[in-house]
């Protein structure tokens, strides 16, 4: 009785391990839409790995913090939000706390989490594009145009981010718009 038991407990954490993979590929698909993922480089034991249920609060506290800020445009409560998480070494966090700063217009505090986001990851495609921005709406364009150049070697010329910043570069210098 106890070896079916224990077979049966198997197959069923074996049938759940295979029906949740999918979930979570599909959580962190995208580094800025959706949560980044979990901690890189820092391997847990098993006793200590994170619960499921911690990686979909996360998940779930990340896109509500993701849609304050792009659907409701309230930086301010992003920002809480967004420290909340416990994440703000993660570059996808860190930039998007940059990005509210900026547009609250705190450009000093916006770039020190710009600089903190690329520490996390140099190859952060969206911290180069906002950080072009931030660098075009302080009068920097040489600084913009290496944002730019550095969007081209990690994306090429046909990203989203590159399009983007090149577009608010070709815009003429002082025209005192903010991105």
């Amino acid at each position: 009785m106890n070896k079916l038991a224990i077979r049966l407990l198997t197959l069923a954490m074996l049938s759940l391990t295979l029906a949740a993979a999918p979930i979570v590929t599909v959580v962190y698909a995208a580094p800025d839409n959706d949560p980044p993922p979990p901690d890189k480089g820092k391997k847990k034991k098993s006793s200590e790995a994170r619960p499921a249920i911690e990686q979909t609060a996360f998940a779930d506290g990340y896109r509500a913090a993701y849609a304050t800020i792009y659907d409701r445009h309230d930086y301010a409560a992003a920002i809480p939000q967004l420290k909340a998480l416990g994440r703000d070494d993660s570059a996808a966090v860190a930039n998007l706390i940059g990005y509210s700063y900026r547009k609250l217009g705190d450009y000093k505090v916006s770039q020190i989490w710009y600089e903190r986001a690329l520490k996390a990851d140099p190859n952060h495609v969206k911290t180069w594009q906002y950080y072009g921005l931030w660098q075009l709406e302080q009068g920097n364009r040489d600084q913009a145009q290496y944002h730019l150049n550095r969007i081209a070697q990690l994306t090429g010329t046909t990203s989203e981010e590159y399009r983007s910043l090149a577009e608010a570069m070709e815009k003429p210098p002082g025209t005192g718009l903010v991105y």
